[in-house]
């Protein structure tokens, strides 16, 4: 049986996609530790970067995997959030190779796996109270934030390694200054 958590990031940006991590363990307790362990939310960005660095150690050392499921702001805009949140939890799982019946599946909030994972269990602040549920939360945040950085470049004029899409103050300032970008969720705007 493998143990799997998954968490999304990205749902309330003014752009950006919405990023679903999901770790796979082998055993419930892994060896590199829960202790520090917390929903990507509650970490430094220093703090997060440190447990990327050691989540990939671990997958290094095959003693998990994690994939992390980005859905366009364009999906959004024309299927809506909980469509493009349900589509990228189905691709990291399937990314991962997920087997229905050998996976215990953990989801943080209102989440959901396809029905054919028959061990499932969605858990309010999942991301605080299970491991691999921070875990999740930890990748898809960071790989979130790596991609929004990089839209930086493309888009320098709106500073995205600053908010990361997010609806702060200089981001609405940029948007009244500036034509909005492919990569903006007009229905959040």
């Amino acid at each position: 049986m493998y143990y799997i958590g998954i968490d999304e990031v990205g749902r309330g940006p003014l752009a950006g996609p919405v990023a679903v991590g999901v770790v796979k363990l082998k055993h419930r307790v892994f060896e590199f530790g829960e202790k520090g362990i917390k929903d990507s939310k509650k970490l430094s960005a220093k703090n997060r970067e440190l447990w990327y660095k050691k989540i990939k150690e671990a997958k290094k050392r095959g003693e998990l995997d994690f994939f992390v499921s980005f859905v366009s702001s364009k999906i959004i805009d024309e299927k809506g959030l909980t469509y493009a949140i349900q589509k990228a939890v189905n691709n990291s799982l399937k990314k991962l190779s997920a087997h229905p019946k050998k996976s215990q599946i953990l989801l943080d909030g209102g989440l959901k796996a396809p029905k054919e994972f028959i061990f499932q269990k969605t858990i309010i602040k999942g991301d605080e109270k299970e491991p691999v549920i921070a875990l999740a939360s930890i990748v898809a945040k960071v790989t979130r934030d790596k991609l929004m950085k990089k839209y930086t470049k493309k888009y320098p004029q709106y500073r995205f390694d600053i908010h990361k899409g997010y609806g702060t103050k200089a981001h609405y300032k940029e948007i009244f200054q500036n034509p909005l970008t492919p990569i903006h969720r007009r229905r959040f705007i």
